[in-house]
This record gives C-alpha cells, structure tokens and sequence, in this order.
C-alpha cells in the first residue's frame, strides 16, 4: 500500500470516529470509582481502552488540523496545542488509574482515595502533590481546546460545521455537568464524543481517494527521455 497524504488523512479520519465510539462506550455504566473498584479488572480494561482513546482521538485531531492548516490561521494553531494537550493528559491520567493506582490502593488507600476525588472533581481530603495540578492542566486544556479548536474548524469552513459548534460547547457542557453526581458526570462525554465521531466521518468524507497511480520510481533513462522532449 502507498502512503500518500490522502490516505494518511482518511485514516485520522476512521480514527476520530473510533475515538468518539470508544469514549462513549467507555462511559456506559461505568462504576463508581473508589479503592475497592479500582483495583477490578473491570476498570482496569475501561482505563486501558481510554489510553487507546486518547491516542486514536490525538490522532484524529492532528488529521483535522493539517486537512485545514492554512485556513484554521493561528486559532487553529493555540486549540490544537491545547486540545493535544488535553488527550496527551489522558493517556497518562488513564495509564495512572489502570497500572498505578492499583498496585498501592492496599497499601495506601487514603491516597488513592483522594487522587480518584480529585480526579471525578471531588475534593482530595490529603495532599495528593503535583497530580492535583495535573487534574486541573487537564480540565482547562480539554475546556480552552474543544472552545478554541473548534471555533477554529467552524471558521475554516472545511469540515462540518455543525459538529465544529458541538466541540466548541461541548466544553462548557463539562463544565455544567462536572458539579453534577458522578452519573451526570459521566455524560460529559458524549458531545465531545460525537462531535469527534462527526468531525471524523466528515474528514474521512471530504478527503477525496487517490486517483492516479504510481508505476514505480523515475529511472535515469525516463529522465533523459524526458529532457530531450
């Protein structure tokens, strides 16, 4: 198979849906985090396919930006950092809760206790260090990003517009949705979700297939032919 643009483009397309299904299958009666679930291989698989999430949705978003680069200007530019950012973040938090905690929830239960507050926007009673910074990067990254990014895809015009709107508020939707229980926390997901799952289908859609075809390299002798035409 030939990698080409097109095809690269296509497949961060494919990408962004799987991420946007992925996310929302991830969040459907999910269990209440505390010391005892965690250490569950139940959380355990949901934490291992939110690492994969978040590698297929950093993918995805890569693929939108360079589709309209030039268009998205320097908006474009900021909400992408920001918004890779934010899924650069999960990957770690996510690989934190599946591997790590675990492995010290008998040992230091307090400490996990907090850090899973923190983490579904409790309140940590102990001191959980720089990981409480971390939470709050994550939680302004994934707000300015989505804001930011997906003003940007709305003014370029490229990919659907209605989906761009969707990842621009879907932010503030979290925002709501955070001082809510854990039930309605979870739902945070799916605009998110489905704008990337639309922004991908539109992606992979308005990438047009390759139409011509490669026959192999160029060979001295085709060079001189074509010079002395």
């Amino acid at each position: 198979m030939t990698i080409t643009p097109t095809t690269l483009s296509r497949t961060s397309g494919i990408a962004a849906v799987a991420a946007g299904a992925l996310f929302i299958g991830i969040q459907i009666r999910h269990p209440h985090l505390d010391v005892t679930t965690i250490t569950t291989t139940e959380l355990a698989v949901r934490n291992s396919l939110k690492i994969l999430m978040a590698a297929l949705a950093l993918v995805g978003i890569t693929g939108m930006y360079l589709r309209q680069v030039r268009a998205a200007g320097v908006l474009g530019l900021v909400g992408y950092v920001l918004f890779s950012t934010c899924y650069l973040s999960i990957i770690c938090s996510a690989y934190l809760a599946a591997y790590v905690l675990p492995s010290i929830a008998g040992t230091e239960p307090a400490y996990v206790s907090d850090v899973l507050a923190a983490a579904s926007n409790g309140h940590a009673v102990g001191d959980i260090g720089l990981l409480q910074d971390a939470i709050r990067v994550q939680g302004f990254t994934f707000l300015a990003g989505s804001l930011l990014f997906g003003i940007a895809l709305f003014r370029a015009r490229v990919l659907s517009r209605w989906a761009s709107a969707l990842l621009a508020v879907s932010g503030f939707v979290s925002v709501a949705l955070a001082v809510m229980p854990d039930a309605f926390y979870r739902l945070l997901a799916f605009p998110n979700a489905v704008a990337l799952i639309a922004l991908g289908y539109s992606l992979w859609r308005s990438t047009r297939p390759d139409t011509g075809t490669v026959t192999g390299p160029v060979t001295t002798t085709q060079l001189s032919t074509a010079g002395a035409q």
